[in-house]
């Protein structure tokens, strides 16, 4: 398997100017080392990033907040929302995430060089940055972006698996009325955003093509799991993607600090797996992750190592197996959205 790694040192540059904040340059630093201790470097290919064009950008958000930012966040620093920071590198880190997932997302989906997945390890996040404001740590939609720039470079259809603990509001609202962007996420409920309701279908042509499993507090690697068998892998494999994006955030893991839910290591390589499985039988495993949350550094180096070893595996066999949840409340909640889901799906 060909698998690229996209990383840039300006990622790093991205830094609170006054506060020790969760989404901090450290994140990225734990994870070299986690990927140099498992030889990673030598098993992937790297990949550069470049800032993302003015075009590509305004495919997803308004010119007037692309050019607010442009105006007020080089070399400046400041606060785009109350949770969203920026310092003299913001603005260098946000336009070479979002460029350089535009080139990973377009390259795996032409296989440019035998490339069959990507990881990317950018700064800052974006789920959910919305199309006229910054949000929740994000300045720009670097996952919207990415699915923006692979339908036109050809894709039919792209499918989005949000595995964050928080629900992506940023990427959903860019896509619910439309049909050629599936939107799946798994996410504690209710918790920030406030958004992503299983009730959340979608609007007009996109109607079904939003996929909402809300979670409660505290859930782990059955209910996430649960997630992926009875929702998310049916939807994928009957829509048949030509490209899957992940929005790889690692803060439903027990030990994270802000995501209030337990799923393990091996957790996360279970969902990596399901996640290659479904490709492999649809889109010829063309997968992309883009890092989004995952705030304990060290769990976070373990998770990306786990992801990577799960998109470079040469048998793709069963994944692991984890006990199915014994809560009744989330097979009500599943029976629920299967229910809602059932006009548009086959569940």
């Amino acid at each position: 398997m060909s698998v690229a790694l996209l990383y840039d040192e300006l990622f790093l540059n991205h830094r609170d100017p006054v506060y020790s904040h969760p989404e901090c340059p450290e994140r990225l630093i734990a994870v070299q080392g986690a990927l140099m201790q498992a030889q990673m470097r030598d098993r992937t290919s790297n990949r550069a990033s470049r800032p993302a064009t003015p075009d590509e950008i305004t495919r997803v958000h308004d010119v007037a907040y692309f050019d607010g930012v442009q105006r007020d966040v080089p070399g400046q620093e400041g606060h785009l929302d109350p949770d969203t920071f920026f310092s003299e590198g913001s603005w260098d880190a946000a336009l070479n995430a979002a460029g350089g997932a535009v080139d990973l997302a377009v390259d795996v989906l032409r296989a440019e060089d035998g490339l069959t997945s990507g990881m990317g390890l950018v700064r800052p996040p974006g789920h959910h940055a919305e199309a006229n404001r910054a949000m929740g740590f994000c300045i720009f939609n670097n996952i919207a972006i990415a699915a923006e720039a692979a339908r036109a470079a050809g894709a039919k259809r792209v499918a989005i698996l949000d595995w964050d603990v928080h629900h992506g509001n940023g990427t959903q609202h860019t896509f619910e009325k439309r049909k050629d962007v599936l939107y799946l996420s798994a996410h504690h409920y209710p918790f920030f955003p406030g958004t992503g309701s299983h009730r959340e279908i979608g609007r007009g042509e996109g109607e079904g093509y939003t996929v909402n499993v809300p979670l409660r507090a505290g859930g782990g690697d059955a209910v996430f799991v649960s997630a992926f068998d009875q929702i998310f892998c049916p939807i994928i494999a009957q829509y048949k993607p030509d490209l899957l994006l992940i929005s790889a955030g690692f803060d439903a893991h027990a030990q994270d600090p802000l995501g209030g839910m337990s799923v393990s290591d091996d957790g996360y390589r279970v969902l990596a797996r399901k996640a290659r499985q479904v490709a492999e039988q649809v889109c010829g495993g063309k997968i992309v992750a883009l890092l989004e949350g995952g705030y304990n550094v060290e769990a976070l180096g373990r998770s990306i190592v786990g992801l990577l070893e799960e998109l470079l595996a040469d048998d793709l066999g069963d994944a692991e197996q984890i006990a199915p949840s014994a809560d009744p409340q989330l097979g009500k909640v599943m029976d629920e959205i299967k229910r809602t889901l059932e006009p548009y799906w086959n569940l």
